[in-house]
């Protein structure tokens, strides 16, 4: 299929697609350090700046739209679609009405089936409804495919097909993994430590946008000789299935600190690829794992509309039952230890949490921090 990409960022969509063989003809992206990329990866294509001014588009049968998330995450404003820039999905039906495509495909943060009690969603919903068109929505896990555990909505819309028959085609079991901290890496964010850890066993948590201003927010992985190193950003780009030095555009623009906001921000390569060739060659949906979904009911984790019923879906988050190279194997580059600042301050809100850590996790922590001071006393100065 002829691809046209709104809200591309890096091109995570989009590569996953070019890999199952569908070709973008054009971008968008606004944020500069974004369009540098697209312009650096995808040179023959044009990549417009701004959707608000997009008119038009050129000839395409799949629209795609990984639009703004910072009103619908946990982590931003929760304002919903009434929020600036996630209610810039309205362009992607404006240009949809325009451009008429077969299938358009959305992509989004899992909070967003609960934000506001599921308004986000229900808008979403009614308006492709209200085309006509059938739809169908899945969370599926990065963790199928690569360590990094990323839960995230995609949801496909068609006037042609069923696309039950694209999301729903595959399932397999999440394979359990049996893991000690001195066996195996795990992921965790060294910025919780009240309320949370986002624990990894043998991966890394959901990569982040970071800040605003570019101020990086990886995770921390406690490897298991005891080091705590924060991933390297080649390392990062890898973990979202782009080749290393995917986002070397940036930096080469003088942008190198919006490195780690590209990566968070993106679509992991590898699910848009196995949506690519679903797509490509659609399977089958087994109408047994439908279920009622009634009015003002929750949002499930899937659901389909078959153009006069919705329906949850009763359907995990893993397509595929491949499993990945474990953390340590994955990574390819040199972590960089984790600071005495950041060290301390993490080791501080462990004392006062009232979490359930893992056996030996505190002590390991203790240790860095102590091999840390050792070896440069006054470095937390």
């Amino acid at each position: 299929m002829k691809v046209a990409a709104l809200f591309a960022g890096i091109g995570g969509l989009e590569s996953g697609l070019a890999a199952a063989g569908h070709e973008a003809q054009v971008f968008c992206e606004v944020w500069r350090p974004a369009a540098l990329v697209l312009a650096d990866r995808f040179p023959d294509r044009d990549v417009l700046p701004d959707v608000r001014s997009v008119e038009s588009l050129p000839e395409h049968e799949l629209l795609t739209a990984g639009f703004p998330c910072q009103d619908l995450s946990q982590a931003g404003r929760t304002l919903g679609l009434a929020g600036a820039k996630s209610s810039l999905v309205d362009h992607v039906f404006r240009l949809m009405d325009v451009a008429r495509p077969e299938h358009v495909l959305l992509e989004n943060v899992s909070f967003m089936l609960r934000l506001d009690g599921g308004s986000a969603m229900t808008r979403l919903v009614e308006a492709f409804e209200a085309r006509g068109w059938r739809w169908a929505y899945r969370t599926v896990d990065t963790l199928a495919f690569l360590p990094q555990r990323r839960r995230r909505v995609f949801m496909l819309a068609s006037r042609t097909l069923d696309p039950a028959e694209v999301l729903f085609a595959d399932e397999a079991a999440p394979v359990e993994v049996a893991t000690r901290i001195d066996t195996h890496a795990h992921g965790f964010y060294w910025t919780e430590g009240i309320r949370g850890l986002g624990w990894g066993p043998d991966c890394v948590p959901t990569l982040k946008n970071g800040s605003s201003v570019g101020i990086p927010s990886p995770p921390a992985i406690l490897m298991p000789d005891g080091a705590v190193v924060t991933p390297d950003i080649r390392d990062a780009e890898r973990l979202q299935g782009f080749p290393e030095d995917w986002t070397r555009a940036a930096e080469e623009a003088g942008l190198a600190r919006f490195r780690w906001s590209l990566v968070g921000n993106a679509v992991s390569v590898p699910v848009a690829r196995w949506i690519g060739e679903r797509l490509a060659t659609p399977g089958a949906h087994d109408t047994a794992r439908d279920h009622d979904l009634a009015d003002g009911v929750r949002w499930p984790d899937a659901a389909r509309f078959d153009g006069k019923t919705r329906h949850a879906v009763a359907i995990g988050a893993h397509p595929v039952a491949g499993r990945h190279e474990g953390l340590t194997a994955f990574l390819l580059h040199p972590g960089k230890p984790l600071s005495i600042r950041a060290t301390a301050g993490f080791l501080e809100r462990l004392g006062r949490t009232k979490l359930r850590l893992p056996q030996g996790f505190r002590e390991c922590i203790a240790d860095h921090l102590a091999r840390l001071t050792a070896v440069a006393p006054r470095a937390a100065e």
